[in-house]
């Protein structure tokens, strides 16, 4: 019986991290500084790379405003018509073609500050400047999906939106 209780006390009770006096340092970044650039995750370089928003577009998504990947996914679903399955490939395509072409600027512009890290050479005044470079490149490809999804609004009806919206978990 004794063993249990301490037994039940050794799960329930958590030992404290470090002896009295010391403090814990471990970072939650652990193992990133293994990364070749430490900003991006390798799935992160690899979403940038064929085009994927990865949450970019999360403000018209989330306000009841369709991306043109997700509708082709659910096209029978919403009953897209021929000529909407048509303009909504024709979005997606040019989405995603220039998403790709903004998402490896950000790359190169996100390895361009990692290299100023590693080897030393950035300063308070490039560093700036590579933020900035950084900033707009995301706001281009922000702006890539963000556009994608106004654009649809063009191309489904009203009932297809709400739908869209249904199918997709939102309280619309």
């Amino acid at each position: 019986m004794k063993s249990l209780i301490f037994a039940l006390l050794a799960v329930l009770l958590p030992l404290p991290a470090a002896a009295e006096g010391e403090h814990v340092h471990h970072s939650p970044y652990a193992g990133q500084e293994l990364r070749e650039i430490k900003s991006l995750s390798a799935e992160d370089v690899a979403e940038l790379k064929k085009g994927g928003g990865r949450g970019l577009a999360k403000a018209a998504e989330l306000n009841g405003v369709p991306g043109p990947s997700h509708v082709l996914e659910m096209k029978r679903d919403i009953d897209l018509s021929a000529d909407q399955e048509a303009s909504t490939q024709r979005i997606f395509e040019k989405m995603r073609e220039d998403a790709v072409v903004e998402g490896k600027r950000l790359i190169a512009a996100e390895m361009a500050l990692e290299i100023g890290f590693r080897d030393g050479s950035i300063d308070q005044h490039s560093l700036r400047a590579r933020l900035r470079e950084i900033e707009a490149v995301r706001a281009n490809l922000r702006y890539v999906h963000l556009a994608a999804h106004l654009q649809m609004m063009r191309v489904l009806k009203e009932e297809q939106v709400k739908r869209y919206n249904e199918l997709r978990g939102y309280g619309r």
